[in-house]
């Protein structure tokens, strides 16, 4: 046999193995990265998790799931619910989460994207129905805190980490938005009132010690006579004062204290 025929010959043996590699390659060498993650089974059975790099798999015999191991965040769709104060609201939230564990995410729940999200909807409609609306709306870090441990206790088995849950919005009905205004101008007014009241009152009382002082020091009243006729002078510059001296009316006011009855 000459070479020619030789080498046509190892061709057409080569050819048929060359194409047979490249259709196999996809299924026998995968790269993973470093954040992804591959969940072998063989024949059925669990393998292990692998990567990241370079895989090797057996064309037919193994299977291989590919897990994200990044933070993931889902939108929890609006939910009507019922404060415990009987205040209807509508409310949606946000969860971040990640796989810590490839093989529980992969055989202990069909779809764990869905599976949390569900259970972040039904936690959400839940804890919300036990916590009261002034709670909803100023005590927000508490009832994340609290929605967060619930999902993630609830996820653990899957191997999932819930790190952060946060309530977005609460949207309240119309009628509720213009009695929580009333109250609030109801509020204002009374702390207007009270701080009004507490300004009259400390004024009572700076007079009662005005009047005690004057009464122990006579001078002091002469005084406050003088600097009262000097601020009238400077804002009606068109007045005449004639003074006249206190003392002319003192025995007035010693016959008047006498003869009043006791």
């Amino acid at each position: 046999m000459n070479p020619l025929q030789r080498t046509l010959d190892l061709a057409a043996w080569l050819i048929p193995l060359f194409v047979l590699a490249a259709v196999l390659a996809p299924s026998v060498v995968r790269i993973l990265r470093e954040y992804e993650r591959g969940v072998i089974f063989r024949l059925g059975k669990l393998l292990g998790a692998k990567g990241p790099g370079l895989v090797l798999l057996i064309p037919i015999v193994d299977r291989m799931v590919k897990i994200d191991l990044r933070v993931v965040t889902i939108d929890v769709s609006k939910q009507e619910v019922m404060t415990r104060d009987n205040v209807p609201a509508t409310v949606d939230a946000v969860v971040y989460f990640r796989v810590v564990d490839p093989e529980a995410a992969v055989i202990k729940v069909e779809n764990f994207l869905r599976a949390t999200s569900l259970m972040a909807q039904t936690t959400l409609r839940s804890v919300l129905g036990q916590a009261d609306l002034d709670d909803l709306l100023s005590r927000r870090d508490k009832i994340n805190q609290t929605l967060q441990e619930i999902i993630d206790r609830h996820t653990d088995p899957w191997g999932i980490k819930v790190t952060s849950v946060e309530v977005k919005d609460v949207v309240l009905p119309d009628t509720m938005k213009r009695a929580m205004a009333r109250q609030a101008e109801s509020e204002r007014e009374r702390r207007a009132k009270v701080i009004n009241a507490e300004g009259e009152f400390q004024a009572a009382e700076k007079l009662v010690q005005a009047g005690a002082m004057i009464a122990e020091q006579p001078i002091a009243l002469q005084l406050r006579f003088l600097q009262t006729m000097r601020e009238i002078a400077n804002e009606h510059n068109t007045t005449t004062f004639l003074p006249i001296p206190l003392d002319i009316f003192t025995p007035f006011i010693k016959n008047s204290t006498h003869g009043s009855p006791k």
